[in-house]
This record gives structure tokens, sequence and C-alpha cells, in this order.
């Protein structure tokens, strides 16, 4: 069955030529391998842009950090 499917995929892609050019096998998974890669890359590099777009809306939301502390004015001396 598998002989027939690569007979019928070189047959449509190469006509009446087929015996001279066959599709080397490792050519399919050669392609596959570079779109699966440029996928991952794709979706890392939106998952990167939404949180970094992300974190720049929450600092527009939260209200300025004020000049007044909590603690002493000034730090006490150590003994």
């Amino acid at each position: 069955m598998a002989v027939r499917r690569r007979r019928l995929r070189e047959a449509w892609l190469f006509g009446a030529d087929r015996a001279k050019n066959t599709l080397n096998e490792q050519t399919g998974k050669v392609l596959a391998s570079v779109m699966i890669g440029a996928l991952a890359c794709a979706g890392c590099a939106g998952v990167s842009y939404f949180k970094s777009a992300q974190a720049k809306e929450n600092e527009k939301q939260q209200p300025a950090p004020t000049a007044t502390t909590s603690g002493p004015a000034s730090p006490s001396p150590s003994r």
C-alpha cells in the first residue's frame, strides 16, 4: 500500500517524468520539522509580546508610589 501511495504521489508531482525525478522521502520530514520549529518560535514570540503588553497595562492601572515611607526617616545607628 505504501508503494502505491508513493507512486501516485510521484505521478501527481512529476507527471510522465516521474522515473527521472523521484521525491526524496526525507524532504517531507525536513519541511515538517522546519514548519514546526517556525510555529514554536512564533508562539514563543507571541507569548512574550502579550506578557509584556499585559505588564505595561498593569503599570498604567496601578497608582504611582508616594514619597511617604512606613519606616523612620533616617536610619538608626546600629549598636
